[in-house]
């Protein structure tokens, strides 16, 4: 399994469009807009480089509004743990 963590830039008008659309992406597992740098950060885990690949350059280079992108790659994983509690992008239920 690769992990990659992607950060985005998008045009600012149209960030939340861009996230949703990020975040309907094969692979992509997380999505999040945030301060800094860069405006979204996505997360995707996917079976291969070859797909990751795929991926990045085929399915999010194309979605509007990304103006810029930066892939890093996981090589270990210290914590899995909102992945084991199922986390929800955005609810929290008591």
């Amino acid at each position: 399994m690769v992990t990659a963590i992607v950060l985005v830039n998008a045009e600012r008008s149209r960030i939340p469009e861009t996230a949703q659309e990020l975040a309907n992406a094969t692979h992509v597992k997380e999505v999040y807009s945030v301060t800094g740098d860069w405006d979204i950060v996505a997360v995707l885990r996917l079976p291969s480089y070859d797909d990751l690949d795929d991926v990045v350059t085929g399915q999010l280079r194309r979605i509007e509004g990304i103006t810029r992108t930066k892939t890093m790659l996981a090589f270990r994983t210290y914590s899995q743990d909102l992945l084991d509690q199922g986390f929800g992008v955005g609810i929290v239920e008591e």
